[in-house]
């Protein structure tokens, strides 16, 4: 068997144990030499992929075994920002200890905390994310592309907590020592242990804070079916507050139910006041399981209530580009370029999808457009790769 070898999608065997979240298969392909940092053609590294799927235990493992943590991906973004986005704490702890740049801006101009306060919902969950990353030196004023500050996004979107934790003026929680204890031990490997501190200190404690900790450290320990007992119960005693169904959807994604996955993002945006939080997050995981269909429709949504958000669109053209439809695709783009015209990554998306339809012409233009806002290597290798395709 050849551990080096690539699919039609530029996968090795590494990246395809990681995506199915295989440790120990990944264990197995390593110690054979796999390499760690090899890309596919979506620019995804085995370590980038299991970063942006919240796979901690597999985070680990690469790093050990010498993954390039200033490896970015297609968006110019380093691991820490897609597991800051989705709520992997857990691979948001790895990779700060392992030193992954926690001031990294991917071609969006968002930083890791630009993207747990946009797309995050001020919930227990990305406050600690925020935590993390403001210890770790983040600097809140930092601003994107728009010139608007992490500070200011988390003001615009009310997030009351997120605004103290960056003001530093939180006031500490109830039973904050015990359960910054347990913290620390989760911090360091330590699940079971941390389980314990609140078990023995809170065994009947309905606090809705306590009870999320328990259930995040069962999700830790793969014990799912044990953290949904948790968040269900703080789910039916506040009926009216949708934050648990996004621990819950993420238990069943975890056990690879992807229908009720689906169903508890479902109930969160049928009960939620802002549901894009609930949508966006429903169109990441249908991406996730290939359902690129489905986000579209999601995407869709989201941009009848919101149509500057660049974001969105760009979302939907990277789906609308997996289906094969490329005029789709750059009708899409071509809205994100509208609203922000010069990024380059835009540009360089739509060249790739005239690439698909042999375009080479267009293709080129708009290299050269994206060359103009920023000198990049990879844009000319991309260059060269079309006048060769033109030549025959």
């Amino acid at each position: 068997m050849d551990i080096h070898y690539k699919d039609n999608l530029g996968r090795t065997a590494l990246m395809i144990a990681v995506s199915k979240n295989d440790l120990n298969t990944c264990k197995a392909l390593i110690d054979a030499g796999s390499d760690p940092n090899a890309r596919d053609d979506t620019m995804l590294t085995p370590f980038l992929c299991a970063a942006a799927n919240g796979f901690f235990e597999i985070v680990e493992l690469l790093i050990e075994n010498g993954a390039d943590i200033k490896s970015t991906n297609r968006f110019g973004g380093t691991a820490l920002l897609p597991s800051s986005e989705k709520g992997y704490f857990r691979v948001v702890e790895i990779c700060l200890k392992a030193g992954v740049d926690v001031s990294h801006v991917n071609d969006l101009g968002w930083s890791a905390l630009h993207e747990a306060i946009i797309l995050g919902n001020g919930g227990i969950l990305y406050c600690d994310i925020i935590r993390a990353l403001i210890e770790a030196g983040i600097d809140a004023n930092t601003q994107d592309r728009d010139n608007i500050s992490s500070f200011e996004h988390a003001k615009n979107k009310k997030q009351v907590l997120v605004t103290k934790i960056l003001n530093k003026e939180e006031v500490a929680l109830k039973d904050h020592l015990t359960i910054n204890e347990s913290k620390d031990l989760a911090k360091d490997g330590n699940y079971s242990e941390a389980f314990e501190v609140l078990e023995n200190n809170f065994k009947e404690s309905k606090d809705r804070v306590i009870l999320y900790y328990k259930g995040y450290y069962q999700s830790l320990m793969k014990n799912y079916e044990k953290a949904l007992e948790y968040y269900n119960y703080v789910i039916e005693n506040e009926k009216d507050n949708p934050e648990f169904y996004f621990y819950t959807a993420n238990c069943y994604r975890l056990m690879k139910m992807s229908k009720e996955c689906l169903l508890e993002y479902d109930k969160a945006i049928a009960i939620s006041k802002e549901d894009s939080f609930y949508l966006y997050h429903k169109s990441n995981y249908l991406r996730e399981i290939g359902d690129h269909e489905g986000a579209v429709k999601v995407m869709d949504e989201l941009l009848l209530k919101n149509p500057n958000r660049y974001d969105y669109a760009f979302h939907k053209a990277n789906s609308l580009r997996s289906l094969n439809k490329h005029k789709d695709a750059l009708e899409a783009i071509d809205i994100a370029i509208k609203n922000d015209s010069t990024n380059p990554l835009y540009h360089m998306h739509k060249a790739k999808s005239f690439m698909f339809m042999n375009s080479y012409k267009d293709a080129i233009y708009e290299i050269d457009i994206a060359l103009s806002l920023k000198e990049d290597k990879s844009y000319l290798l991309e260059k060269e790769k079309c006048l060769r395709l033109m030549e025959g």
